[in-house]
């Protein structure tokens, strides 16, 4: 980062501090202005602002992607939701109903999605298929013992997973259950207090390059120190290198964008004869007001439009991945899998039309071993982040959680795999090898947590509606 670089981030930052204390020491600011006083113009690291986003977003973008997250084949997941916590054992899981997720039986899934592969395309599964039959890996050498077999299944789960971010479910396993989205929604299920927050906190505190000796400002494990607290942790970030600070606001923007989920579709009515889900103002206030979260909550918002501008550049980079003839969105339904392989295309057209991208040239540069090493620490801590969610004890919110978690590792895989995307053969030679693949679950993942940030990005303009009526 050059030094007029250093010197606008450092007035930014100040600008939104004062900015904050002012609204914070104002008894006559409003409701939406103590929530969203923050959230306008141009953020940190970025050329893009919040206006145009949210024009691009709420008008563009949202009804088609959400018409397209409707189909068949986004609107599966295939997750396991059964496996132990690595990281403690005294996991409990959630009694209230509303934390139940109801899994698909195979009568009810499309043809194309009963095979037990998960690969994205008919001929990729046509072309596993006839591996298997084969069995190409005894044909090699049966003479292979049965442990110089399994170092070469790992040799090629290793080249497999060697780009991920995430550590992904194992599709295979007879504990992965296909899950409806569309009829398991994410909301507030009434699973918070402690064990949220042990979640939450392991992810900030072991995972986002943070010295134990900073305090995350509003920690409700740690004690509490006031103001002094909040202004030493954004010193401190500030400070970072750009790539440090970049994670933290992802981590930070996941977190906001599934408070957003949470306030929008609240549980209202819980009774013996209905359930009923819509906005709840004060849950929302409570988590982004400015007063009542020591001017936390807008700087939250900040970074969720910082996160979508990530995942959003994602998108505009893998449109070559979707435009070859050989990919489909096979569900079994030709006439279906070609009208939303075009609707696919053309939402990322729009995407790529955007005018103010993320550019993540500015990531990673300089010393080249030095950079890999950040890389790499970027995708471990990244990685364990994804393993945490099998520590959720809503089995919804971990649905959605590895779901979203699984999302937007796919979007930092896109990101940073920049040459092998460009390396890919082009249309006229589609079946060419290429280095670059993506299963049919990280694009399930990819869509649907982008979809989930676009939506909350879209009800913000609800609870600023909602919020100009209180006085």
């Amino acid at each position: 980062m050059g030094l007029e670089q250093v010197r606008i981030s450092i007035f930014a930052f100040l600008l939104a501090a004062v900015l904050a204390a002012a609204t914070s020491s104002d008894p006559s600011a409003s409701a939406a202005q103590r929530c969203f006083c923050q959230v306008t113009g141009h953020l940190d690291d970025c050329t893009c602002d919040v206006e145009t986003i949210d024009l691009f977003n709420n008008q563009k973008l949202f009804p088609k992607l959400q018409k397209l997250l409707e189909s068949d084949y986004f609107r599966y997941y295939k997750v396991n939701l059964k496996k132990a916590c690595p990281f403690w054992s005294e996991n409990s899981h959630c009694g209230i109903r509303s934390c139940a997720v109801k899994p698909c039986n195979l009568n009810e899934l499309p043809i194309g999605l009963m095979s037990s592969n998960s690969k994205y395309s008919k001929e990729a599964s046509e072309e596993q298929e006839d591996c298997e039959k084969a069995g190409k890996l005894g044909a090699i050498d049966s003479s292979l013992s049965e442990e110089a077999r399994r170092t070469l299944q790992e040799w090629n789960r290793h080249d497999d997973e060697a780009d991920r971010f995430c550590e992904a479910d194992d599709e295979q396993s007879p504990d992965s259950e296909y899950v409806d989205l569309l009829l398991n929604p994410e909301r507030f299920t009434g699973y918070k207090g402690a064990e949220t927050w042990k979640i939450w906190n392991s992810i900030y505190e072991e995972n986002c390059f943070k010295p134990n000796t900073i305090k995350r400002p509003l920690n409700p494990l740690a004690a509490d120190r006031g103001e002094d607290e909040g202004r030493s942790f954004y010193h401190w970030l500030e400070g970072l290198c750009v790539e440090k600070r970049a994670f933290f606001r992802l981590v930070s923007g996941l977190h906001a964008s599934i408070n957003v989920h949470l306030s929008a579709r609240y549980l209202l009515q819980d009774n013996w004869f209905e359930q009923k889900w819509g906005h709840n103002v004060s849950e929302f206030q409570l988590r982004f007001d400015a007063n009542l979260t020591k001017g936390e909550g807008p700087r939250r918002l900040r970074n969720l439009y910082f996160l979508y501008l990530i995942e959003l550049r994602a998108l505009s980079k893998v449109l070559p991945f979707f435009e070859r003839t050989s990919f489909q969105l096979y569900t079994g339904n030709a006439i279906r899998d070609k009208e939303n392989k075009n609707r696919l295309l053309k939402i990322l057209d729009l995407i790529k039309s955007f005018p103010l991208h993320f550019d993540e040239n500015s990531l990673f540069t300089g010393d080249q071993k030095e950079a890999q090493k950040l890389k790499d620490d970027f995708k471990h801590h990244f990685r364990n982040i994804s393993r945490i969610m099998d520590c959720v004890g809503c089995f919804k919110c971990r649905l959605w959680g590895k779901l979203q978690t699984q999302g937007l590792g796919t979007a930092l895989k896109i990101l940073f795999s920049e040459k092998q995307i460009e390396a890919m053969p082009d249309l006229e030679f589609p079946d060419s090898p290429s280095s670059f693949q993506l299963s049919r679950q990280e694009i399930v993942a990819l869509f649907n947590a982008f979809g989930r940030i676009s939506t909350s990005i879209k009800e913000l303009q609800t609870f600023r509606d909602l919020l100009s009526r209180i006085q």
